[in-house]
C-alpha cells in the first residue's frame, strides 16, 4: 500500500459520519511481520502462516506461559491401559465457520495431516498403533507404548501448529498446499478471502459462531478466547519508516516487529507502548541446501561453520546495545535446560581455516544462490551479512533478493540451482522452537522427509529418538550436549545468536500481547 494511499484513507475516516468512526473503534489495524503467502500452517512452518492460522483455526489445547497444555476444545481426557489409551472428548457446540459442528473425525483427520509434516507430529505417529472417532464428541489414540509428551505436542504453538480443520479440508496430501477459498476455520475469526491483497491487506472478521472456552486462566495460547473487534486488518508495509510513521500517527494500532533503528523513537512517544514480550526471543539460523553442491559437501559447510561470527549478525539485527541480543548459542536457546557450551568452539571465527576447508572441500567458483529477504528487517539483516562473508570468502555468490513470501515458495525446491533452485536462505525461529529436539525442525537428519535443506544425519536421528525415550532431565542433558556436538560435526545449519524482539502498539489498545512471539487478537480492545 503507498503511504499517501494509507494516509488519504485515515483523514477520511476522520472526517467520516459517527457510524463509520464507530466502525472505525471496531476494527484493529496491524502491521504484521510479513506478506501472507501461503495460507496452510501444515505445509509450511513460516511464522506469518502461523500467526493467521491462530486466528481462523483453534487448538485442542493451548499452551499457558508456564508452558503447561491446557484444555482448549477439549472439555477433558482420561487415559488408560497403562497410559498407552487416550480418550478426548470435545467441548459442547462448537463449529466451524460454514456452521458445520466440529465433530471427532474432524480431530483425526487433522491430527493425521499434521503428523506428516511436523517433527512432533511424526513422533506421535510412530507410536500410534490406531486413531479413530467413537462418536461426534469422542476419538481415541491407542498407542505401542506411553508418550509422555502428547499433551505438549497437541499443544504446542511453535510451527507446525495442530489446528483443526473440516475432515473435507484435512484430506488434502500434506505436501500441496490449502488455497485461501479452503479456509473453513474452527477459531474466533474468519477469513475474509474476498477481500485479501496478498502484498497489501489481510482481513479477519469476528466469527459470531464461535464459543470461547468458559473457564481458565488467559495464559499464553491457553485460556478463553474473548473478541472485542469485529475486523482485524493486517496491512502490509514493507518500508520500515513508513511502518512507524503510521504507528506514531495513529493510523495503525499495532506493529508486531518493531525495528532497531526505529525504537529508540517509538520509545519516546507518549502514545506508543515499546515491549519485548518474549523472554526466549529469537533464533537466527543460516540454513543449506544439502541435497546440491556445494553446500551439499559437509566440509564446505564446516568452511562457513568457521567464518560466522554470532556478534557481525546480532549487531546488524538488533544494534549494539548487547541486551538485545546474545551470542554463543548452539542447538538450545540459552538459559533453558538443554543448552550447552558442548562443541562451541567449532565457531573458530577464523577465515583462514574457513577459506582452507571450503578448498578442501573441491569448490571450484561454484555459483551459490543466496535466497535474500528484503520486507522483514531482521532477515534482510541477516542476508546482507551473509552476502559479505561469502564475498570475503571469494565466493561466487548470486545474491537474490525478493520478499519473504517468495523466499516460502522458492525454498521448498529441491531443484538443482541451473531450474531455480537455491544454495542458502536465513531465517528466525522462536526461542520455544529450540528448547529441546522434540519439535526442533532445523536439527533433524531426516533427509527428504525433513524441514527444507533435507539435511540427513542417522546420527542426529539416532541421539533425538534417544533423547525422547530419556528416563530424566540428566539423561537428555547428557544426549542433548552430544547432538550439539554432532550438530557441528554434520553441519545441518550454523546458528548465528539469539536476539530479542520488541514490539509497538498504541496506548488505546489495552491486552496486546505477543506470547511465545505469536500475536494473538483475542482478549484485545481498544480504551
Amino acid at each position: 500500500m503507498e503511504r499517501r494511499t494509507f494516509l488519504g484513507a485515515a483523514a477520511a475516516t476522520v472526517a467520516a459520519p459517527a457510524l463509520v468512526q464507530g466502525q472505525a473503534a471496531r476494527t484493529l489495524k496491524f502491521i504484521p511481520h510479513a506478506n501472507l503467502t501461503v495460507v496452510d500452517p501444515v505445509w509450511t512452518t513460516a511464522y506469518i502462516t502461523r500467526n493467521a492460522g491462530f486466528l481462523i483455526w483453534d487448538t485442542l489445547y493451548g499452551l499457558d506461559e508456564r508452558y503447561r497444555p491446557q484444555p482448549q476444545m477439549v472439555e477433558g481426557h482420561t487415559l488408560e491401559d497403562d497410559d498407552k489409551l487416550w480418550t478426548f472428548t470435545l467441548r459442547e457446540g462448537l463449529r466451524f465457520h460454514d456452521g458445520e459442528p466440529v465433530r471427532a473425525r474432524d480431530c483425526v483427520a487433522s491430527i493425521l495431516r499434521w503428523t506428516r509434516r511436523d517433527a512432533m507430529g511424526a513422533r506421535l505417529a510412530e507410536l500410534t498403533e490406531e486413531m479413530s472417532a467413537l462418536d461426534d464428541r469422542r476419538f481415541r489414540i491407542r498407542l505401542k507404548r506411553p508418550f509422555g509428551l502428547m499433551l505438549d505436542a497437541l499443544a504446542k504453538p511453535p510451527s507446525n501448529v495442530l489446528f483443526i480443520m473440516p475432515e473435507r479440508v484435512a484430506a488434502t496430501d500434506p505436501y500441496t498446499q490449502i488455497r485461501p477459498e479452503q479456509l473453513i476455520g474452527s477459531g474466533p475469526f474468519t477469513f475474509r478471502h474476498d477481500e485479501y491483497i496478498s502484498g497489501s491487506k489481510v482481513v479477519f472478521q469476528r466469527f459470531a459462531g464461535y464459543r470461547p472456552r468458559p473457564t481458565g486462566e488467559v495464559s499464553g495460547t491457553a485460556g478463553p478466547k474473548v473478541v472485542h473487534f469485529d475486523r482485524v486488518e493486517w496491512h502490509i508495509i514493507p518500508d520500515f519508516a513508513t511502518a512507524g510513521a503510521a504507528l506514531q500517527s495513529g493510523e495503525i494500532d499495532w506493529w508486531e516487529n518493531v525495528t532497531a533503528d526505529l525504537r529508540p523513537v517509538l520509545e519516546r512517544h507518549r502514545e506508543i507502548v515499546v515491549s519485548v514480550p518474549d523472554p526466549l526471543g529469537l533464533i537466527s539460523i543460516l540454513r543449506p541446501n544439502h541435497l546440491h553442491p556445494p553446500t551439499s559437501n559437509v566440509k564446505f559447510r564446516k568452511g562457513l561453520l568457521a567464518a560466522v561470527k554470532q556478534a557481525d549478525y546480532m549487531i546488524a539485527v538488533a544494534g549494539t546495545d548487547p541486551k538485545y541480543w546474545r551470542t554463543r548459542v548452539g542447538a538450545f536457546t540459552p538459559g533453558t535446560p538443554l543448552a550447552t557450551e558442548a562443541g562451541l568452539d567449532a565457531f573458530a571465527e577464523d577465515m583462514e581455516l574457513a577459506k582452507r576447508l571450503i578448498a578442501e572441500s573441491g569448490y571450484g567458483g561454484e555459483r551459490i544462490v543466496l535466497l535474500a529477504t528484503t520486507d522483514i528487517a531482521s532477515l534482510q539483516a541477516l542476508s546482507q551479512v551473509t552476502g559479505d562473508l561469502l564475498r570475503r570468502l571469494g565466493l561466487n555468490v548470486d545474491y537474490q533478493a525478493m520478499d519473504w513470501g517468495s523466499v516460502v515458495q522458492r525454498r521448498a525446491s529441491r531443484e538443482p540451482l541451473d531450474k531455480g533452485g537455491w544454495s542458502i536462505f536465513c531465517t528466525n525461529w522462536a526461542g520455544l522452537d529450540h528448547i529441546n529436539p522434540a519439535g526442533h525442525h532445523a536439527l533433524r537428519g531426516n533427509g527428504k522427509e525433513g524441514w527444507f535443506g533435507w539435511a540427513e544425519s542417522a546420527r542426529l536421528e539416532e541421539l533425538r529418538q534417544a533423547w525422547l525415550d530419556a528416563p530424566d532431565l540428566e539423561t537428555q542433558q547428557r544426549i542433548s550436549g552430544a547432538m550439539q556436538q554432532q550438530m557441528f560435526e554434520d553441519v545441518p545449519y550454523i546458528p548465528l545468536g539469539q536476539f530479542f524482539q520488541p514490539l509497538g502498539h498504541r496506548r488505546s489498545i489495552a491486552g496486546a500481547m505477543q506470547p511465545f512471539g505469536i500475536p494473538v487478537f483475542w482478549n484485545v480492545r481498544r480504551v
